[in-house]
């Protein structure tokens, strides 16, 4: 392949629904190119399907934080390299702490017991339908149905109480935001770690029936490694699937053949989650990688050192891997879209984020028939700010 520079990740969308236009032109030169990160460091971008499943997947990449050069900017500004992940903070490590940590969240994630909290998860649906018609026409969507639902359902599942969500909900949304300076995205970052630390503090005096009280029960954690690891649950348990919720409406309202569709057949949920995943891609920066050792592949030479970026959008927008990738079809099978990753680090919550979106837009189409946008397409907030992409707001109107 010839070797080009490409100066930065490219950011910039030109439509709500698809990643810069760059990545889609640079896959179909070649799925790996070389790219300047905002620090200087001259790593790797991937674009290609097969070979993001291939480096997500080798052993020979590591996930440590310390050994990344990040690919975000702050305000502008390039991002310092991180410390090493602090104990609990397993998706910054590598095995055998990664392995560990894993293990022991893996048995709360099981199919069997997701597919358990099904009814209680429809409880909550309703209840907040219910609130969005009691709204009234026009109301928002996102603060009366897609944030407090999956907020919610984590909240119980990890033993927060439901009254201090907007104090963890507030912080993590400025932790997110790419506009701005790194010390207010620390610290708001710190103050989530100390409401946590907090929590985990008083599930050890008054033990519930939740998960942070299972991990401190072990006993083969610190109540700082719980912390770290509820943390990263509480965070990654309501932002993703929220913006899902949100921007996947407003993707089925702008497209209402497919809407149309899947209101015919209701048994296209499933299609469409999997779908949605694939053709939003929410996680717009994607995930990084560092060479442990010189790694030949994809027909170049990755040196030791060297951090690579995979673009989960770009991936999932690959012809080689989906026909007419760039065309929204809840009929279509898109099982094996890399959305939630892939290999040892794939996304431990999947199957409640599943369950959560099947429920969740299953019933928001039976019970508002009529949803519909209550403002231009074009003045709907697009979260082009953050990191993890969506809708600021959705108004929405219904009968």
């Amino acid at each position: 392949m010839t070797e080009m520079l490409i100066p930065e990740l490219p950011t910039t969308r030109s439509t709500a629904f698809d990643p810069p236009a760059e990545l889609g032109s640079l896959r179909a030169a070649a799925p790996i190119h070389r790219m300047r990160f905002p620090d200087g460091h001259e790593g790797w971008l991937v674009t290609g399907y097969e070979l993001a499943r291939e480096v997500h997947a080798d052993r020979r990449f590591s996930s440590r934080s310390e050994l990344h050069h990040p690919l975000r900017r702050l305000a502008g500004r390039a991002v310092p390299r991180q410390d090493p992940a602090k104990p609990g903070m397993f998706i910054g490590m590598d095995a055998p702490d990664h392995t560990r940590y894993r293990r022991l969240l893996t048995g709360q994630f099981t199919v069997r017991r997701m597919n358990a909290l099904m009814p209680r998860i429809e409880q909550i649906v309703a209840e907040h339908l219910a609130g969005l018609r009691a709204a009234g026409s026009p109301a928002d969507l996102v603060a009366n149905f897609a944030l407090p639902v999956p907020s919610m359902v984590i909240c119980e599942l990890l033993g927060v109480p439901w009254d201090e969500r907007e104090a963890f909900q507030r912080d993590t949304a400025e932790a997110l935001r790419l506009d701005r300076p790194f010390e207010e995205v620390m610290a708001a970052f710190e103050r989530l770690e100390e409401f946590v630390a907090d929590l985990v503090r008083r599930k050890r005096a008054e033990p519930g029936d939740d998960m942070l009280t299972g991990l401190v029960e072990t006993g083969e954690l610190t109540d700082g490694e719980v912390a770290n690891m509820g943390l990263l649950l509480l965070v990654a348990g309501h932002e993703t699937t929220a913006n899902m919720l949100g921007l996947g409406t407003l993707a089925l309202l702008r497209h209402p053949e497919q809407l149309a569709a899947l209101k015919a057949d209701p048994s296209l949920v499933d299609n469409t989650v999997e779908e949605l995943m694939r053709y939003l891609s929410i996680i717009q920066f994607g995930t990084i990688r560092t060479a442990l050792e010189d790694v030949g592949i994809g027909g170049v030479v990755i040196r030791a050192g060297d951090t690579v970026s995979i673009s989960v959008p770009a991936a999932n927008r690959d012809p080689e891997r989906f026909e007419r990738p760039d065309e929204l079809d809840v009929r279509r099978s898109a099982t094996g879209h890399i959305a939630f990753g892939h290999g040892v680090h794939q996304c431990l919550g999947q199957q409640l984020a599943r369950i959560e979106m099947r429920i969740g837009y299953s019933a928001l189409f039976r019970e508002f028939p009529d949803l519909r946008l209550a403002v231009p397409a074009s003045e709907v907030r697009l979260r082009t700010d953050m990191a993890i992409y969506g809708v600021h707001e959705l108004p929405v109107a219904f009968s």
